[in-house]
């Protein structure tokens, strides 16, 4: 619905209509009703109000809203796709921040083959930007569940990561260049298609995983690969996640950077998956299992029994019991399946306690089995979902409730825990946020955990850029 001309949340006189000026009144939303998606996280764990949904169409007009809200104090919250899962992109409950919705920056600008480079502008979806490339015979890496509907805005602001970071890295990795409206509404434009550029501090660096704290993020320039033209893939059982570790060594000896993604699943997922999910087509359930992408440029004929011979000589050494490999592009499709379901599975069991934690790789064995007994003493018969990226030490560690036990009272006692898994987390030198960011979620946490200097130059950063505070308040700190 479009902007109504009410004042809604006693908000500053007049701004629906100074804002409807600057991007036209369909784009400004003051209904409720209207409103509502863009007010409630993904899984539904936070709801927030506001004065408004502005959706500007480009960076100018970004930049004017910025700058309005600026000269009149109040704050701003960016969203793009609304999938985020710490509550990053929702507005607090007070009523007193817009909500800018970066959606309709959907343009690819710019297609550079010869530079291995794309400029895209912050509400691409990360879909839309993968076909882009494609239709240069290029790959853009990244890769999440959300692909559909996640959009690069958010990627970038939480410096996104997904299954294949162990070959590709994190979006810090596959970013070039950025535009980026500042706290003021002036625009830094700081889109190059540079490998080396050593002319002072990489300002983009900023911006990459704050959340929308320091600035509106409007476009990037991103980093393309050739396209594999050849895969293969694989379901291992393993005995346990020690093994787990000692096969992703062999195959990165074995195989090289040609492991493209590596990721560890527990039993418990898979009951989860068959049982919300009964044409997932999941293997014979074992307590622990890997699965496996390898990728080559070339039409290589020797990668499928590369896969084969690494997989016997690690059955031969006890680190796999058994093993799957693909025949087709649809049985990898449909192993995939299992991994990227992940959170709707657990969505639809109800409500867990998530943690998306990472730690060396090295220590991942010791973080489970420490992490299980410290949490099946505090609460008998919890229910611990495990998986994750282990190629590159992040995992998913979620608790449900025992069977039976009122979800309330499962609730009351999450801060309890958050603290057994933080604490082990951070003795073992890992960090409590791996790739979902702080939000509203970790805000508090972080304080307990993150060294006392760190935060002192994240806020210094944050008063420099931002000094009246009102880039998406209350998030990250």
């Amino acid at each position: 619905m479009a902007m109504t001309g009410t004042e809604p949340g006693g908000g500053v006189s007049g701004l629906p209509t100074r804002l409807a000026a600057l991007v036209g009144s369909d784009h400004v939303l003051t209904d409720p009703a209207a409103m509502s998606p863009y007010l409630t996280d993904y899984r539904g764990n936070y709801v927030g109000r506001a004065l408004a949904v502005v959706k500007p169409a480009n960076t100018q007009e970004v930049a004017a809203v910025v700058k309005l809200c600026s000269e009149t104090g109040v704050p701003i919250v960016p969203q793009g796709g609304n999938t985020g899962l710490s509550g990053g992109a929702t507005p607090l409950p007070d009523g007193l921040s817009i909500l800018v919705s970066l959606s309709r920056l959907d343009r690819i600008r710019a297609l550079d083959a010869a530079n291995d480079t794309l400029c895209v502008e912050a509400g691409c979806t990360l879909a839309a930007v993968q076909e882009a490339a494609a239709t240069a015979g290029r790959l853009f890496p990244l890769s999440l569940a959300s692909g559909g509907s996640c959009e690069i805005g958010g990627n970038l602001s939480t410096n996104a990561g997904g299954v294949h970071v162990l070959r590709y890295g994190n979006m810090r990795e596959l970013t070039l260049g950025l535009e980026v409206v500042l706290p003021d509404g002036r625009v830094w434009n700081g889109l190059r298609g540079l490998r080396k550029d050593n002319t002072g501090y990489d300002l983009k660096q900023l911006f990459i995983g704050a959340e929308g704290t320091l600035g509106i993020i409007t476009a990037a320039v991103l980093k393309l690969f050739p396209a594999p033209n050849a895969r293969a893939t694989a379901w291992a059982d393993v005995p346990d996640p020690t093994a787990a570790v000692a096969l992703l060594a062999r195959f990165r000896a074995a195989c090289g950077d040609r492991v493209s993604a590596f990721e560890l699943v527990g039993r418990q997922l898979l009951e989860l998956a068959s049982r919300h999910m009964p044409h997932s087509h999941a293997p014979a359930p074992s307590n622990w299992s890997v699965l496996v992408d390898l990728t080559e440029f070339s039409a290589d004929a020797s990668l499928l029994p590369l896969l084969e011979q690494t997989l016997e000589a690690a059955i031969g050494a006890g680190e796999a019991s058994d093993a799957v490999i693909a025949a087709s592009q649809s049985q990898a499709d449909a192993l995939w399946a299992l991994r990227e379901n992940a959170n709707e599975a657990q969505k639809r069991e109800g409500f867990s306690i998530k943690h998306d934690i990472s730690v060396p790789v090295s220590s991942i064995p010791e973080f489970i089995a420490r992490a299980d007994d410290a949490l099946r003493a505090w609460q008998p018969g919890v229910r611990i979902i495990v998986f994750g990226h282990i190629g590159d030490g992040n995992l998913h560690y979620n608790l449900f409730p025992p069977p039976g036990e009122d979800e309330a009272t499962f609730i009351a006692r999450v801060d309890e825990a958050n603290r057994i898994v933080y604490e082990l987390v951070v003795a073992l030198g890992g960090s409590i946020s791996a790739e979902h960011g702080l939000g509203q979620l970790k805000r508090e946490a972080i304080v307990r955990y993150k060294d006392a200097l760190e935060l002192e130059l994240m806020r210094t950063i944050k008063h420099a850029l931002d000094p009246h505070g009102l880039m998406n308040p209350g998030k990250v700190l």
